[in-house]
């Protein structure tokens, strides 16, 4: 795609020696990618044309992003400028995204490959919004490019004038080479950047399962030692009795069962209830389903309605403040269970009288994406922050013994909420109850 107003590119113009090297060094595995970038600005801005050299990036952060303008969080601009020049393409320090230069009409052509504007007086009236931004600038020509690894466009890169004229075909040849020397080299910089992110996140995982299993030996290891201790003693009890006519002793050991048989059952519900709470949980994270549109107060209405006979005998108000038409994508069932866990626990961690409410409400994500937030409120007692940031560990709790529970729920359901694509988040303050919530993408 061109247009009459860009410069047509040389079809036969060879890149300088010059060019040559630069492209080589800029290929060079052995040096960082920052150095690659600053031979690009630099070797460009040498050219005899050139009055300003500029490469953005989006999702390509910078190594070394203190040699960047940062824009909102989300684009870092680097610019290399002739010391005595005015022509200026970044705007000032501490700017949003929204202050960068759009060029809407120039970036439609930069999108598919170079372009080169050789004389700003030359672009159509559809691009009054491209004349007044590179004015703004004094920028009379620019060449354009897009920076895309793999399929997806990371960035940009220009050299900017602030005169017009027709740009040198080995302006524009040593500007082609650079371009897909900078390309190949962010590609494969991007490949080891994945694979450090991906043996990163093996060894945290590892670590993760080493904690979980040793977490989990001993949370199993306390109720069965305890059945084990209490089976011993009776039985050693019931050996001293058989065969003895005394009915003293016999009542002894009637006594004895009765007493220490509640703390065997105990623990085994205690152990039953990890179990339980493993295999549910490894169930719905196993499931192959992929995600679907899941109708969020549909759910919330459900989860509640099992909810009530737990909330009721100590006068817990649950509440549903869910409008209709909020959807999510999820599995339904592991987004059910996420909130049954949510609820629940908001519920039995509450104080007598006290209240539970559901709400959801629209968010934007890192790069712009619909999503929603569905969050769980209650009155209970809250934790401080240390007690916030524990919660989410395995086999955590801070209830006494009589509230039940394994200390697995919020652990597991934040492992189905992330294989959807979620997060899971509190905020909490002591005597201000807990906001436990669920951010997944909207439908």
């Amino acid at each position: 795609m061109t247009h009459p107003a860009l410069q047509p590119l040389p079809a036969r113009a060879a890149p300088t020696p010059e060019g040559a090297v630069a492209a080589r060094q800029i290929l060079d595995g052995r040096r960082p990618i920052q150095d690659a970038f600053e031979v690009a600005g630099e070797y460009l801005l040498s050219l005899p044309r050139t009055d300003s050299v500029t490469i953005s990036l989006t999702t390509f952060a910078p190594a070394e992003s203190h040699l960047w303008t940062a824009l909102g969080g989300r684009a870092w601009l680097r610019e290399w400028r002739r010391p005595d020049g005015r022509v200026r393409s970044t705007p000032p320090t501490g700017s949003g995204p929204d202050a960068a230069l759009m060029m809407p009409w120039m970036s439609q052509y930069v999108r598919q490959g170079v372009a080169a504007l050789a004389d700003v007086a030359d672009l159509p009236p559809e691009a009054a919004q491209d004349a007044r931004e590179l004015a703004s600038g004094h920028v009379e020509a620019v060449v354009g490019a897009p920076l895309i690894v793999g399929e997806t466009m990371v960035g940009s890169m220009s050299t900017i004038s602030g005169t017009a004229g027709r740009w040198p075909d080995d302006h524009l040849a040593d500007f082609q080479l650079l371009h897909g020397a900078l390309t190949a080299r962010m590609t494969i910089e991007q490949e080891r950047r994945s694979l450090h992110e991906a043996v990163t996140m093996g060894e945290q995982a590892r670590a993760s399962q080493q904690e979980f299993f040793a977490a989990l030996g001993h949370e199993l290891r306390t109720p069965i030692a305890a059945i084990t201790a209490y089976a011993e003693v009776l039985g050693d009890e019931a050996r001293a009795v058989a065969g003895s006519a005394d009915p003293a002793l016999a009542a002894g050991l009637a006594g004895m069962v009765m007493r220490d048989s509640g703390v065997i059952l105990r623990a085994s519900d205690q152990l039953l209830a990890v179990v339980e709470d493993l295999l549910s949980t490894g169930r719905l994270a196993a499931d192959a389903r992929t995600a679907e549109d899941v109708d969020v107060a549909d759910a919330v209405r459900d989860v509640l309605h099992w909810h009530r006979a737990t909330a009721e005998p100590t006068g817990i108000t649950v509440t549903n403040r869910v409008p209709a038409g909020a959807v999510v994508r999820a599995r339904p069932s592991a987004f059910r269970q996420a909130l049954t866990n949510l609820v629940g626990n908001a519920i039995v961690h509450n104080v007598p009288g006290g209240t539970v409410e559901v709400t959801v409400e629209p968010l934007r994500g890192e790069h712009g994406e619909a999503r929603l937030r569905t969050s769980v409120r209650d009155s209970g007692p809250g934790l401080d922050r240390e007690q916030l940031t524990a919660a989410f560990e395995p086999f955590v709790r801070y209830a006494g013994d009589q509230t039940p529970g394994t200390g697995l729920g919020l652990s597991l359901t934040r492992t189905l909420v992330e294989r959807d694509g979620g997060t899971l988040g509190a905020t909490s303050s002591p005597g201000a109850g807990s906001v436990f919530w669920i951010d997944l993408p909207a439908a």
